[in-house]
């Protein structure tokens, strides 16, 4: 049985993704954290008999980070899928005009680091055993230009670069790296309902046809202005 490990993990889409994973054969563990939100997750994906075990690290503390996913492998004794989508807190955008070092700073240590420290834990068992995949979730400021979201758009181009170029070092080697950017809300019964997300996620690992889409599928520049 393969395990999928989702790190920022919550019990929005996080959720929906361990469920959607869990319901085709995977184990979930879980790394956030927020200790109730996890709790969550984990009661939700018992009811449904989807083995699961949560690991609190936060996403900015790499060290903890290294611990929690160390712990997941020696908890299920391989990672072969990993997700990365920590929750992208709209105050800590700045606007183009507004973008400072610092304001970039923030968001490298919350989000671009992170998603490189979470892929040197991982892809060199993923290499070795010719198998794997590696997930980045970001907003759609990494594919448009948005001038509300200047810093944000900033570290999220570094992240889809860095996963375009393990994408095209990796896909001869057996792992697959893959980017999914959003662009809506999420909440149910929304255009970003979570479920359906998790479904676009799970249709792009399972095909491992091509790098990336954005969601809702068909969504354009002109749509976010």
């Amino acid at each position: 049985m393969k395990t999928i490990a989702i790190v920022g993990a919550g019990p929005g889409m996080g959720l929906s993704l361990a469920k959607k994973f869990g319901e085709n054969g995977f184990k979930v563990a879980a790394i956030a954290r927020n200790t109730e939100k996890l709790s969550i997750i984990e009661s939700e994906l018992r009811k449904l008999n989807i083995e699961t075990h949560s690991f609190v690290a936060d996403v900015t503390d790499l060290a903890a980070l290294k611990q929690a996913i160390q712990s997941a492998k020696k908890e299920f004794g391989s990672i072969d899928v990993l997700e990365f989508s920590p929750y992208a807190k709209g105050d800590n955008f700045t606007s183009v005009l507004e973008t400072t070092p610092q304001s970039v700073l923030e968001l490298m240590n919350s989000y671009l680091l992170p998603a490189i420290h979470s892929v040197n834990e991982v892809l060199p068992d993923m290499i070795n055993n010719g198998s794997g995949a590696i997930l980045f979730t970001t907003g759609v400021s990494t594919m448009f230009p948005l001038p509300y979201a200047g810093n944000a758009g900033i570290v999220g181009a570094g992240i889809r670069n860095y996963a375009a170029n393990l994408y095209n070092d990796l896909k001869e080697k057996g792992v697959f790296i893959g980017h999914l950017s959003i662009g809506a809300q999420i909440q149910p019964g929304t255009a970003g309902d979570p479920d359906d997300i998790a479904d676009a996620w799970y249709n792009l690992y399972e095909k491992m046809d091509h790098f990336e889409e954005i969601f809702p599928k068909g969504l354009d520049r002109a749509d976010m202005s």
